[in-house]
């Protein structure tokens, strides 16, 4: 039986020190998180103890990106595993999972599509992003969507395979629950769903579609071959016609792959280029000396990276997703993980896999032609983001143009107060990048400066802007380009006063009165005339309801939270300690409400429960004497 990696986990007082102290020598994957637990990286080790305390050693020796990462880690977690290959495949996952700020990480890290081939009586063909691999046959994952379709429509112009969703059995069939539809009578489905084609015939045409998916073009030319040769042989002419068709269409998608392999071998190109804190991965896949396919994968994070360190990223990742793994992996630079990787694809592959280095001849020349396609890739990613940079909605815009702004206010904070008369304040603040809302960067407060049952929005607005911006100063991050306050005038002269307090004079700051829909700026009486129905105005209310939704959420949250406990609190004898121990126990309110005596017992006591079981029968109607 498989062993599981073992996670440890620091319990009681141990502090970041302590756990320092205590880590083991066996390999395994450590996770450095922040004082709000989000994790900041994930690495692997062959010896945990050693590589996690070169961390903490020095900071002089640090690289900036370290350093600065380092400072902010306030905790550590680790899992251990039975070898350096366990350790590897963890790693992979976990960046997957998490993407942390400071690893290499894939952009647009979405899950790749794949042309799967169930594994059905009669099986179907088709695209699909999620799927469970203990029911279909994978060949992908496919970075490039152009081709993707071209290798379905490929295997669809060449097999007569079925394009319904049926699941097709024998029962089915004897049940005749449907009948054959167009594509059987324009010939491009043999007509399983009524029994037409034998399960033997139909599986072995499926044989062949998995051979051309997967670069074995050889093999099925001379399957097909053979097929028309007997079919001629025994005078069914028809038939033979049928498969010299095929072999013509097939040696059509041949003709359209470039040899570039003489000893027509299966082997992966893999090659990458940087630039800043982007870079961009190719994959030839070259099989039978073809290449029958390019994968590309976009990265960030790569600044003061080294080209052999991203391109061991991309291999980890790659291969983590790769269905069809190669005898031979061609890299544009040796790897430090090298010989574990190896033994993981080989792994994978039950079969060996190696990596070469080429310094000359022909894969040196193929080389060359993968990194010149991740060049100018990248090189197209730059010009991209560099076209987005500078486009600004048409919205964004006129609001720049209706407030009178030094720039377009491109990034926009808003702030907005939510309670109950007095009970649970709490304000948030949410982001809108380019008018669209970044709901990463919301953020959530809860009021500490009115006391409870005290209504002070104003003292609220100034403790909440005065937190926030203290600490974009203290973590030197950028200002918004406007600064948005839900309320009136007051709000927004507190706002002011409360940014005025921590040095930051002559931003721009707005109000948006929900009444009168005004907008009001600091230093004038009257609101600014902004058409009703402009798109400057919609997108401020638009930020506004927002933030609205943020904060009203947040505060019927906590208000729920502190209702449910307070009813448990009204019963004599059972404090906020027991409270919480009951509803652990018993889920909710309701779920104590329900519960026999002899199960309260078990968690407060005899006496204590038959206090609580008393106070449910007199609260319930039921039970009082008709």
């Amino acid at each position: 039986m498989e062993q599981q990696p073992i996670q440890i986990s620091f319990v009681g007082t141990f502090d970041l020190q302590d756990k320092l102290d205590h880590l083991p020598v066996s390999p395994g994957v450590y996770q450095f998180k922040n004082r709000e637990g989000t994790i900041l990286y994930v690495g692997k080790a062959v010896n945990l103890r050693n590589r996690v305390r070169q961390y903490f050693h020095s900071s002089r020796s640090h690289e900036p990106r370290i350093a600065a990462m380092v400072a902010k880690i306030s905790d550590l977690e680790i899992i251990t595993t039975d070898s350096e290959v366990e350790a590897l495949i963890l790693e992979a996952n976990l960046i997957k999972l998490h993407k942390p700020r400071y690893n290499v990480n894939l952009k647009d890290d979405k899950s790749y599509p794949y042309i799967v081939i169930t594994k059905e009586p009669y099986p179907r063909v088709f695209v699909t992003r999620r799927f469970n691999r203990k029911e279909v046959h994978l060949f992908g994952p496919y970075t490039d969507v152009v081709t993707l379709r071209a290798a379905l429509k490929t295997v669809r112009d060449l097999f007569m395979i079925r394009s319904c969703n049926f699941f097709i059995d024998d029962e089915f069939i004897a049940k005749k629950r449907t009948r054959v539809c167009l594509d059987y009578h324009i010939k491009k489905c043999e007509g399983p769903c009524e029994g037409l084609v034998s399960q033997e015939r139909y599986n072995d045409m499926i044989g062949q579609v998995a051979q051309v998916l997967n670069g074995r073009i050889a093999g099925v030319r001379s399957h097909l071959e053979g097929q028309m040769r007997e079919a001629a042989g025994a005078m069914r002419f028809e038939d033979a016609a049928y498969y010299r068709d095929r072999i013509r269409e097939l040696e059509v998608y041949s003709a359209r792959q470039k040899v570039v392999d003489n000893e027509f071998r299966d082997r992966d190109i893999v090659a990458v280029a940087t630039e800043d804190d982007d870079a961009c991965g190719v994959i030839f896949k070259i099989r039978e000396g073809k290449v029958i396919g390019r994968q590309h994968y976009y990265m960030n994070g790569v600044e003061s990276r080294t080209d052999p360190e991203v391109l061991e990223t991309l291999v980890q990742r790659y291969y983590l997703e790769a269905v069809d793994v190669p005898k031979e992996v061609v890299l544009s630079f040796d790897i430090e993980s090298r010989t574990v990787i190896e033994q993981w694809l080989s792994l994978r592959r039950s079969g060996g896999v190696s990596f070469r280095m080429p310094e000359g001849g022909d894969l040196s020349t193929l080389l060359d032609m993968c990194k010149r396609n991740a060049k100018f890739l990248l090189d197209e990613l730059k010009l991209q983001k560099l076209k987005q940079k500078d486009f600004v909605p048409a919205a964004v815009r006129s609001l720049q143009r209706d407030l009178r702004l030094p720039k377009a206010p491109r990034r926009i904070e808003c702030f907005d107060i939510s309670h109950f008369q007095g009970t649970e304040t709490v304000a948030s603040m949410v982001v809108f990048e380019d008018g669209k809302p970044k709901k990463s960067e919301y953020r959530k407060f809860k009021i500490r400066s009115v006391a409870p049952a005290e209504v002070d929005d104003f003292a609220s607005m100034r403790e909440v802007v005065t937190r926030r911006y203290t600490r974009v100063q203290q973590e030197a991050l950028e200002m918004p380009d406007l600064i948005m306050i839900d309320g009136g005038k007051g709000q927004l002269s507190s706002a002011v006063e409360a940014l005025a307090a921590i040095g930051i004079t002559g931003h721009p700051v707005i109000s948006l009165a929900k009444r009168l829909e005004e907008v009001f700026v600091p230093g004038d009486a009257e609101p600014v005339p902004i058409p009703k129905s402009s798109a400057a105005l919609r997108l401020l209310q638009q930020v506004r309801d927002e933030a609205h939704r943020f904060a009203v959420t947040f505060h019927r949250s906590l208000r729920d939270k502190r209702t449910l406990q307070t009813e448990l609190d009204l019963i004599a004898g059972v404090g906020k300690k027991r409270s919480k121990e009951l509803l652990e126990a018993f889920g909710s309110v309701q779920g104590v409400k329900f519960a026999t005596i002899e199960q309260l017992t078990e968690v407060v006591g005899e006496k204590t429960a038959q206090k609580i079981q008393e106070y449910f029968q007199l609260d319930d109607p039921a039970s009082e004497p008709s």
